[in-house]
């Protein structure tokens, strides 16, 4: 039976949490309503922030509407895949499924010195940064897993198994600090990241971090900074005042009271947040989009 009702999803931090930057794309890649609450990593631990969704004790973690508490990134994907057999979250074919999950898998239990030398940061892109010998053999072996799941299941587009699929979602944090620390890739490997760069979801996962949340100081590595990578977003700004074209916001359709400008063109939005997201990196919305194209 087809799932109707939200689930609760419970993210940390838009800039800095890896894992819920996974947990999102399993419901935003695959249309899949949830309610999302966000954690602040300032005030406290975790597992103190999330008493009532006990016995959880990371992020994300994911409320079904009849209540079960799902608290691991990987068991959260299964569950959605079982719940949603239509939505696509794993390939179709049993080669190209059993690719998946075994890349998956392996990004749900290692690359441990990536991960401790890189913590991602969607804020800042670094220049000069040098990676050691365990990192460079955490690049190796993804270089390695990749290759070998487009070598198997001989996509058409940039993803590793055929359409977006779990693993992507799970690879999308690695994308980032790969992009962000200017690690060593070959060419193929770099296309898979600018495709994940480029990924519309992605990219409001981004801008959410941008303008959502305090600068946490435990993130900052301190090398020379460069532009972020990825697309260059369109060079929108803020306004104090209307009258915007549109009299509801895009995205709750209540009425407008913020504002910014783009092209010489003045649009509204319902609150600061709609409308920083959206300034950060416009392209990204589509339902901002449809407006600015009307």
């Amino acid at each position: 039976m087809a799932q109707t009702e939200p689930y609760d999803l419970i993210l940390g931090d838009y800039a800095y949490s890896s894992w819920s930057l996974r947990g999102w794309l399993l419901f935003e890649k695959f249309g899949i309503p949830s309610q999302i609450r966000m954690l602040d990593f300032n005030k406290g631990s975790v597992a103190a922030q999330l008493a009532e969704y006990a016995p959880a004790k990371t992020v994300p973690t994911c409320r079904t509407p009849e209540g079960a508490v799902i608290g691991e990134s990987i068991a959260i994907a299964e569950e959605l895949a079982s719940r949603h057999p239509t939505a696509g979250h794993w390939p179709e074919t049993p080669l190209a499924r059993a690719t998946a999950r075994t890349l998956t898998a392996e990004m749900h239990a290692g690359f441990a010195a990536l991960r401790e030398a890189c913590p991602m940061n969607l804020r800042v892109a670094y220049s000069d940064y040098q990676p050691d010998d365990a990192v460079l053999t955490d690049l190796k072996r993804l270089e390695t897993i990749w290759r070998h799941a487009r070598k198997t299941c001989a996509p058409d587009g940039p993803w590793l198994c055929g359409d977006y699929c779990i693993a992507d979602a799970f690879f999308a944090p690695v994308a980032a600090r790969i992009a962000g620390y200017r690690l060593p890739l070959g060419p193929d490997a770099q296309k898979y990241v600018t495709a994940h760069l480029a990924d519309p979801a992605f990219r409001r996962w981004r801008a959410m971090g941008l303008v959502h949340g305090a600068t946490l100081p435990w993130y900052a590595r301190d090398y020379a900074q460069k532009p972020w990578p990825g697309p260059q977003p369109l060079p929108a700004r803020v306004v104090e005042s209307g009258p915007g074209e549109n009299s509801v916001c895009p995205y709750s359709g209540k009425p407008v009271s913020h504002f910014l400008e783009l092209d010489g063109r003045v649009f509204g939005f319902c609150n600061a947040f709609c409308r920083d997201k959206t300034l950060a990196d416009p392209e990204a919305w589509p339902e901002f989009m449809k407006i600015y194209h009307s």
